[in-house]
């Protein structure tokens, strides 16, 4: 049993609440849902407190209440343009046009949760660089190891840019170089061998091209530090039993 300010959560609500809260394991999903409930209680007696109500008279629901809380009691600063010119200025490689890469690959693949796999498929991926170092064929190779469509076609992925395959795959290959890459590149679907045949630069934005985006993440970095603070304000302030929120390290804003 868990109490907010003598508001009973039970262990029946937690339980049904874990189903919006995979996790890799059942504790973690337990204290995760835990935390969302206690919140979400904080919140509702907080609104209860300053009378704040939906139009048919109702008392809120979870994320009704957090926004009219936030419009309440929690100034939320702008980003100014000083500001935005001065992220822009620091951090230019988030701001020019997507690079534009031609590579062949070989899939070995390896579910995620396959830990057994996913060593097995590293070495092998190792063992087919090194095949690639002594001048093996990397079509045959691709038709006879890759476990991608790509390779029918000697494993071509033809132009990638920005947005087109899985991020972590992505981010390797579109700052690597020309040529083989002396590493496998890891991804959710396995480890990828990856020969990049062409590759076009990105260009630099302008900072008019891209003020009103820097200015939108700014703003909402800042929102979410604010609303994060304030909830833990009203943890601060409650008496709760039957929780520690220094068991769950989880962001309290998620």
């Amino acid at each position: 049993m868990i109490t907010v300010n003598q508001a009973s959560i039970t262990e029946e609500q937690v339980l049904s609440e874990m189903q919006y809260f995979p996790a890799p394991t059942q504790r973690k999903a337990m204290l995760e849902a835990a935390q969302s409930l206690i919140i979400g209680e904080l919140l509702l007696q907080r609104a209860k407190a300053l009378s704040l109500s939906r139009p048919n008279d109702e008392i809120c629901n979870k994320e009704d209440c957090l926004e009219q809380l936030i419009e309440s009691e929690v100034p939320i600063p702008q980003a100014t343009p000083e500001e935005c010119l001065q992220y822009f200025e620091q951090n230019p490689h988030r701001f020019t046009t997507s690079p534009l890469v031609e590579a062949n690959h070989i899939l070995i693949a390896a579910a995620p949760d396959d830990l057994k796999a996913r060593a097995e498929g590293k070495i092998i991926a190792e063992q087919l660089i090194e095949q690639l170092h002594q001048k093996a064929n990397f079509a045959a190779l691709a038709q006879e190891f890759s476990a991608c469509p790509s390779k029918s076609v000697g494993g071509n992925l033809g132009q990638l840019s920005r947005g087109q395959t899985v991020p972590e795959f992505e981010r390797q290959l579109l700052t690597a170089e020309i040529g083989l890459q002396p590493y496998p590149i890891e991804s959710r679907y396995g480890f990828h061998i990856v020969d990049i045949k062409h590759k076009i630069a990105g260009n630099p934005l302008p900072f008019e091209a891209v003020s009103d985006r820097i200015s939108l993440y700014l703003n909402e970095k800042v929102r979410q530090k604010a609303i994060a603070q304030y909830i833990q304000v009203l943890i601060d302030e409650a008496h709760i039993e039957g929780f520690d929120f220094d068991t769950n390290n989880e962001p309290l804003l998620q």
